[in-house]
């Protein structure tokens, strides 16, 4: 049996299991031209035109600002790959992320890493978190909460059947975008599912053309209707 309550909410974060802010520092690689295509840890396809990365324990869908200790360039990348597993490297880039910072010719750079968007809270890894600067345990939040019966269509995110994944990802979703964020809290087979909805719209048109906008960062985000 399927039951479902539809909340929408403000949050208001005090502390975040992965701070922002937070810095790393050590080499960065980038992808060979072979993985071109290929599928990477979090199911999206690998594309060298984007501003991607891998990253050995950061959440899917963290955004990091990395820096060329060397010449100061930098860019921001989003976190989609688990990688690279070699002494010394931090962090795996899109050959365009490579390009933006001017290390294509070197093959490897040292570089910064500092968190500015926490993610979704996905870590698809049983790797103990590996970022150099301390990580908050406690998270905080201050809710504001009511029950809702939206009635048009809405773009699903994702859903989560841990709380503080879903919490984490809220936030973020609606500095981002200024739509309406709405869960929906199933019970299926005896455990609790939060799926985060966002947009209300009187028409699938205006739905798709959210999701059209979201796509990069949210690549399994599909419509929904309440």
């Amino acid at each position: 049996m399927l039951k479902k309550l539809i909340l929408t909410y403000f949050l208001f974060f005090l502390g975040l299991a992965v701070s922002l802010g937070q810095i790393q520092k050590g080499q960065a690689s980038y992808y060979a031209d072979k993985f071109e295509g290929k599928q990477t840890a979090s199911g999206e396809k690998y594309k060298h035109n984007k501003l991607t990365a891998a990253h050995k324990s950061l959440p899917f869908g963290t955004i990091v600002k990395v820096t060329n200790i060397g010449n100061g360039e930098f860019v921001e990348v989003r976190i989609n790959d688990r990688g690279p597993f070699v002494e010394g490297r931090i962090i795996d880039l899109s050959r365009s992320a490579a390009e933006h910072l001017k290390f294509i010719n070197q093959g490897l750079a040292e570089v910064q890493i500092e968190v500015i968007d926490a993610g979704d809270g996905r870590t698809n890894s049983n790797r103990p978190v590996q970022i150099d600067q301390k990580i908050d345990i406690e998270t905080y939040f201050e809710m504001n909460v009511k029950r809702k019966s939206p009635s048009g269509f809405g773009v699903q995110i994702g859903s989560f059947k841990g709380f503080n994944n879903m919490l984490r990802l809220s936030e973020n979703i609606e500095k981002s975008y200024r739509a309406t964020l709405f869960v929906e809290v199933k019970e299926l087979n005896d455990a609790t599912v939060y799926a985060l909805i966002l947009g209300d719209y009187s028409n699938r048109k205006k739905a798709d053309k959210l999701k059209a906008k979201i796509a990069d960062r949210f690549p399994d985000a599909f419509v929904t209707r309440y």
